[in-house]
């Protein structure tokens, strides 16, 4: 998929720099707005505690939280996005940008135990609003095509309804939820290219941010009790039309 989406968009690029097109003049605006669609993928990095084969939960010290857990881990798991831009031109080869976007994603954690028919894979579904701002710095454009790196800040907040978060309504100790933090911080950096067309421009763009804090919720629960920190990744392909 992602090698036939690179064939296509090279094939795009090479059609299109046989004129130059106008691309909706958008370049010389002052302020201009588009859309975007996005993939992600994402994953923690896990922090454990230094015992945390022997940690107890808060409710009853006297059960074994984990009895013969082996391994933490977390898989990257995917999810999309939609959202719009907007666009402020800084001078010939810098732009300042806003693109909120509603993200659907999902997060996994899998516990291993001495017991392979113990194994757990915890799920954690949100539906984030992203608010990024960054720094676009642009190369000279070459007919219908031009460079470019991006960074800057995110602030996530988790919309998600509580009532599908909340563990005080869960009876099963083994079915608690992993909460994180309903609105948190991340560092983003990413590169991309722009695609001049007649009436418009589309960007392709890699990007990847990483969370400022710790977005564990530190609640009493077996799941919980053998972490110290999660720190959310996410790796992102937007495509950009504006």
């Amino acid at each position: 998929m992602k090698r036939t989406s690179l064939i296509i968009l090279c094939l795009i690029a090479a059609v299109s720099a046989k004129a130059q097109n106008w691309g909706g003049g958008v370049d010389d605006d002052n302020l201009h707005f588009g859309f975007t669609f996005q993939y992600l993928s994402s994953e923690y990095k896990i922090l454990k505690k230094a015992n945390w084969r022997g940690q107890y939960v808060d409710e009853d010290p006297q059960i074994p939280n984990t009895p013969g857990l082996r391994s933490i881990s977390s898989k990257p798991t995917p999810g999309f996005g939609i959202g719009f831009v907007v666009n402020k031109r800084l001078g010939e080869n810098a732009d300042l940008r806003f693109t909120p976007i509603l993200v659907f994603s999902d997060r996994s954690l899998s516990y291993e135990y001495t017991n392979a028919n113990a194994n757990i894979d915890k799920k954690i579904s949100t539906t984030l609003v992203d608010f990024p701002i960054g720094i676009k710095i642009k190369s000279d454009r070459r007919t219908n095509f031009r460079a470019y790196v991006i960074g800057g800040v995110k602030f996530t907040t988790d919309i998600t309804s509580k009532k599908k978060t909340d563990n005080s309504l869960v009876t099963d100790p083994a079915e608690k939820f992993i909460n994180n933090a309903r609105n948190f911080m991340s560092y983003e950096a990413g590169l991309g290219f722009d695609l001049y067309f007649e009436y418009f421009k589309m960007s392709p763009e890699l990007k990847l941010s990483y969370s400022m804090k710790n977005v564990l919720e530190n609640e009493p629960t077996r799941y919980v009790a053998p972490l110290d920190k999660l720190m959310l990744r996410h790796v992102t392909f937007s495509l950009f039309f504006e």
